[in-house]
């Protein structure tokens, strides 16, 4: 096994996110006035800006569609990769509204997790930074009382809920900050209520230490944090993928990773490279299968 590296900051959390609630504000009030349709029109320019001028991110996403695609990607191509990302972060203003009949959204592997939901069980939903979180709350219309929780890093939870206060101040979100004293005990609780938990895996939420694994041909290094929290609680644990089809559509994807009640017993330690495996695997696949879903714009690589 690769020994553990730790970090005391994740490159993720050295860059400063764009925007402010301000803009936030502007764009959601210009959204729900003129529609999804018109205020879509907005996304060509800006795609087009941050393809210009955005530098690193332009960089990274070049990389990172060289490995999806295993050649240069073509101009189009990146800007398809920029669009498909403002078009997620345009779609949440509807999404966190509960406009779900402007969309187009199926649902891939949800029965397993279905049956595993109704028997009560917990479960660790592990995702990234693909596709779109929002959408997995297109899984409450079909399923009233849906517990679901979503456990991210102290200052992502104070970004997420003052965005969503500015989308739609009724809106109501369990966000677990990760990191504080209580956090394991916390999730521990809403997974024992049997409920739903959401972690997106890919990045650290703090110092953490890393295991390095092959993706798309190349090493890239994944927090083992997530990993070993869940081969502790030892709940189901599906990997999630709300993917971007264009347009309206979107598909959400499940599948199992692990199911701890049906494995023999085995140590923690293997349990949790076993996991952290599986879970590369699936990214892997999602990202050659949706390559324009990845929005990790810096080099995810370079950590390793």
């Amino acid at each position: 096994m690769r020994e553990p590296v730790t970090s005391e900051t994740p490159v993720w959390m050295q860059r400063k996110e764009r925007g402010n609630r301000f803009w936030l504000r502007v764009m959601t009030m210009l959204s729900c006035l003129l529609g999804r349709r018109c205020s879509r029109l907005i996304l060509y320019g800006i795609a087009a800006y941050f393809l210009l001028f955005g530098g690193k991110a332009r960089t990274a996403s070049r990389a990172y569609l060289a490995r999806c695609l295993g050649r240069l990607p073509h101009w189009h191509e990146q800007y398809q990769h920029v669009l498909s990302f403002a078009s997620t972060i345009h779609d949440r203003i509807y999404l966190l509204r509960d406009r779900f009949d402007d969309f187009r959204i199926d649902l891939s592997g949800a029965e397993a997790l279905h049956r595993h939901y109704d028997s009560g069980q917990g479960l660790l939903l592990f995702g990234a930074h693909l596709g779109s979180f929002e959408v997995l709350r297109a899984m409450a219309r079909h399923r009233p009382g849906l517990q679901m929780s979503m456990a991210m890093y102290p200052e992502n939870a104070r970004q997420i809920n003052q965005a969503m206060q500015a989308i739609n101040p009724q809106l109501e979100q369990d966000i677990i900050a990760l990191g504080t004293m209580d956090a394991m005990l916390t999730v521990h609780s809403r997974l024992e209520e049997g409920a739903l938990v959401g972690i997106l895996a890919d990045r650290a939420s703090g110092p953490d230490q890393y295991l390095s694994r092959t993706l798309l041909g190349a090493p890239a290094r994944f927090p083992s944090g997530p990993f070993r929290m869940a081969a502790m609680l030892k709940h189901p644990v599906y990997f999630m993928a709300g993917v971007y089809l264009g347009g309206n559509r979107y598909r959400v994807h499940f599948e199992l990773l692990e199911d701890f009640s049906a494995s023999p017993r085995r140590g923690r330690e293997q349990v949790m490279t076993e996991l952290l495996d599986n879970y590369v695997a699936a990214l892997e696949r999602h990202c050659r299968a949706y390559p324009f879903n990845w929005f990790n714009f810096y080099d995810f690589w370079d950590e390793s």
